[in-house]
């Protein structure tokens, strides 16, 4: 059985940088599709970067284009994602996600069904 164990997160002045990690156990990602999504307060939860099977092929959403980069570690059976240039907007708890990967040229940044437990990333001044 998939689990995800999430580290990472914390606070952070807007500018600045963070990395999350997301661990599976229970299998290998080698076959699995894996995403971050973030909800905050009040609003609905977010598609922010997926990953095909062994780092082939990403997808981002575009409030984070250009900032945040999705890559995966096989070896360590763990995703990470690292965010640069953080905004104030990029406040809210943070999900991995993962799901059996059907197409490993694109993944979608909706539908996942195994969710890690979520971590907070506040960006304040």
């Amino acid at each position: 059985q998939l689990q995800l164990v999430q580290s990472g997160g914390g606070s952070v002045q807007p500018g600045g940088s963070l990395t999350l990690s997301c661990a599976a156990s229970g299998v290998s990602l080698e076959d699995y599709d894996v995403g971050w999504f973030r909800q905050a307060p009040g609003k609905e939860r977010e598609g922010v970067a997926c990953i095909t099977p062994n780092g082939g092929t990403t997808n981002y959403g575009n409030s984070v284009k250009g900032r945040f980069t999705i890559s995966e570690d096989s070896a360590k059976n763990t995703v990470y994602l690292q965010m640069d240039s953080l905004k104030p907007e990029d406040t809210a708890i943070y999900y991995c996600a993962a799901d059996f990967s059907i197409d490993s040229s694109k993944c979608m940044l909706y539908g996942m069904r195994s969710w890690g437990e979520g971590t907070l990333v506040t960006v304040s001044s």
